[in-house]
């Protein structure tokens, strides 16, 4: 589900209005102590590969219906080649995180305010797929001091098109059946026989599958599908802001993203962004100062 597949000409921009050890385990919520009203964060799952703390961490955000596992591979290779600390994290509503009827990104990005700073991970290099890239934008327009550097993958601070097909998605997954007391095998051969009818396409129905765990012997959905479901809205659109977020920024996208609008197109944006296109020579560069040249 991951779609890192090539570099877009949109390299650098700031955002404006609109054999390591491991660690895991969940932090306890936290006040920041800041004034105003703030979102009640959630204590997250996580897993830390150790690095250099000299450096700036790599903090990877997953996408809706995925969790931390999702970047397994790249997140030991980046701690390999890079000599850096990866953090990969499970979102609220999402993996082994805790459920909570708050599916807000402002609440998402409040976890991380948390988080981040009782690991001692800030600044970081903030890198969010999808769902994760829209909390990501956010953090860094509320806490730019927290993100060194920003990379949204597929994704862009602004609604998403209302052709998404997670509504979809989430009520075939909601009307799935599946009886007690049956094998794993079987509860995911059901599923997928359920899910095909709206689902046809096997990569994804085998994504979504990786959400269905077996609790006291029936098997339920991992991510929290009601509230998700309820609040679908909250999800596809972008929180209106007005700060600014100065630092390196880069958007990556799939040639046939649907998320990420054309470089002629970002000024008409919701949520506008300052564009500062550069060649792909300043991406490759861009890319290195995240990796051992930095």
């Amino acid at each position: 589900m991951l779609r890192w597949a090539r570099a877009w000409g949109l390299p650098r921009r700031g955002l404006r209005p609109c054999s390591p050890s491991f660690s895991t385990g969940p932090v306890a919520p936290s006040s920041s102590g800041r004034g105003g009203a703030e979102p009640r964060s959630v204590p997250l799952s996580y897993k830390l590969l150790d690095g250099e703390v000299a450096r700036p961490a790599l903090v990877f955000l997953h996408g809706l219906f995925g969790c931390k596992t999702n970047f397994n591979s790249i997140a030991k290779a980046l701690a390999q080649q890079t000599g850096r600390r990866v953090l990969t994290v499970d979102a609220r509503n999402h993996g082994d995180s805790p459920h909570s009827p708050d599916v807000s990104y402002e609440a998402m990005s409040q976890d991380l305010q948390d988080l981040l700073p009782q690991l001692d991970l800030v600044p970081c290099v903030l890198i969010g797929h999808s769902m994760g890239g829209k909390t990501a934008m956010l953090l860094a327009l509320q806490r730019p001091e927290l993100v060194e550097r920003l990379i949204a993958v597929d994704i862009s601070p602004v609604e998403t098109t209302s052709s998404s097909d997670f509504p979809t998605y989430m009520a075939a997954m909601r009307a799935i059946s599946i009886p007690d007391k049956v094998s794993r095998s079987c509860a995911r051969k059901l599923a997928d026989e359920q899910l095909s009818p709206v689902v046809q396409d096997m990569a994804v129905r085998q994504f979504l599958l990786t959400n269905l765990v077996e609790v006291d012997g029936r098997f339920v959905w991992r991510v929290n599908l009601d509230a998700l479901a309820q609040h679908v809205d909250k999800i596809m659109a972008f929180p209106p802001r007005q700060e600014s977020y100065p630092g390196p920024t880069l958007f990556l996208l799939g040639g046939n993203s649907q998320y990420v609008p054309t470089s002629s197109s970002w000024a008409s944006t919701a949520c506008n962004l300052a564009l500062h296109v550069s060649s792909s020579a300043s991406t490759a560069r861009f890319l290195q100062t995240t990796g051992r040249a930095a």
